[in-house]
């Protein structure tokens, strides 16, 4: 079954208001994506959750044995449950990028992708950080890191749909745009 974004946006947002009310929005976080992680990566379990002919009962059972392998709390065990008995489990990955976006937002942070030519040290990867956090008015920016051989040099940053260039083939690209069209 294909995932709907709005489907998972609806269930992302009624778990991050109950964990918000409860003071555990870090942690349902993590047990989310835990959760999704698994499911993820046992095509076999994801097959049963997703099976339409299989009772709520029995899907409930199986998310009851996924909740207590990974001891999640008991609003992580009930959100599981509840997934897995409407048949959403394969909705969970979207489910959990969504709450991660929630989360995110009420904590004043926000993601970037950055493609590098080498890995980037600590130190860099901290300036970076707040360079790109300063440019988009003071937010935190969380770098997640990847390395693209097809640089020369540089980075380019990816934040939501602002592409930030800093690499060497960018800066030729526009050089090499300027000399053709004066």
């Amino acid at each position: 079954m294909k995932t709907s974004p709005a489907v998972a946006k609806s269930y992302a947002k009624a778990l991050f208001e109950l964990a918000r009310e409860r003071q555990q929005s870090e942690q349902i976080g993590v047990e989310v994506e835990r959760a999704a992680g698994v499911v993820r990566d046992d095509p076999a379990l994801g097959a049963v959750l997703g099976r339409p002919w299989i009772g709520g009962a029995d899907k409930r059972a199986v998310a009851g044995e996924i909740a207590q392998r990974l001891q999640l709390s008991a609003l992580g065990r009930d959100f599981l449950a509840l997934v897995a008995a409407q048949g959403r489990a394969d909705h969970l990955g979207a489910i959990a990028l969504a709450y991660r976006d929630l989360l995110d937002a009420e904590q004043g942070r926000v993601r970037a992708r950055v493609r590098t030519a080498v890995p980037l040290t600590e130190s860099d990867r901290a300036a970076l950080g707040a360079r790109l956090g300063r440019a988009l008015g003071g937010k935190r920016v969380l770098i997640d890191e990847v390395l693209d051989t097809n640089l020369l040099g540089g980075f380019v940053a990816e934040i939501g749909s602002l592409i930030v260039d800093g690499s060497l083939n960018g800066q030729l690209s526009r050089l090499r745009e300027r000399l053709t069209h004066g």
